[in-house]
């Protein structure tokens, strides 16, 4: 499968695609809207890459910001999406590999993601990768006026190492 992917930049054109594969990917509590998507893609520091297979077809997507924190630059993954059927081929860990390589281009010592802490195929793909759970963030997820948040485990990656 891995010969079949195609990894690159996202551009303004894909965002519908984005959120629409957000829609299937996540519950309500976790995804995104239509104007986070765009805000959260398009934004100037963010390193927002597609995954499609050879006719194109989106097959996931990962948006990762580069911020900056005690003078040191780290990558924070904001979502990695890969569609049901495109699971446990590999497309997760291309897109991943992709955005550290990147991150590191950019003078990213370190990645941290927050992934809920009910989701065991996340920790375990993010476990497999190196990244090293430092935290727990209480009701990280989806706090509504009617509802409590869920929780999320905070994990860092470093040294990113290309």
């Amino acid at each position: 499968m891995a010969e079949l992917v195609r990894i690159r930049e996202c551009v303004a054109a894909d965002v519908e695609g984005m959120f629409r594969l957000d829609e299937i990917c996540f519950d309500r509590r976790f995804r995104f809207d239509r104007g986070s998507m765009r805000a959260f893609a398009m934004a100037r520091d963010a390193v927002s890459l597609i995954a499609e297979d050879a006719s194109g077809r989106l097959m996931g997507l990962v948006i990762v910001h580069v911020e900056w924190r005690l003078q040191r630059r780290y990558g924070y993954v904001v979502t990695l999406d890969v569609a049901p059927e495109f699971r446990r081929l590999g497309v997760a860990g291309q897109l991943m590999d992709e955005a550290e390589r990147r991150v590191v281009l950019a003078g990213g010592t370190s990645m941290e993601l927050h992934v809920f802490t009910g989701n065991a195929v996340a920790v375990g793909l993010y476990e497999g990768r190196g990244y090293v759970r430092v935290g727990m963030k209480a009701g990280f997820y989806g706090q509504g006026v009617d509802e409590q948040g869920l929780d999320a485990w905070v994990y860092r990656k470093e040294p990113l190492i290309m």
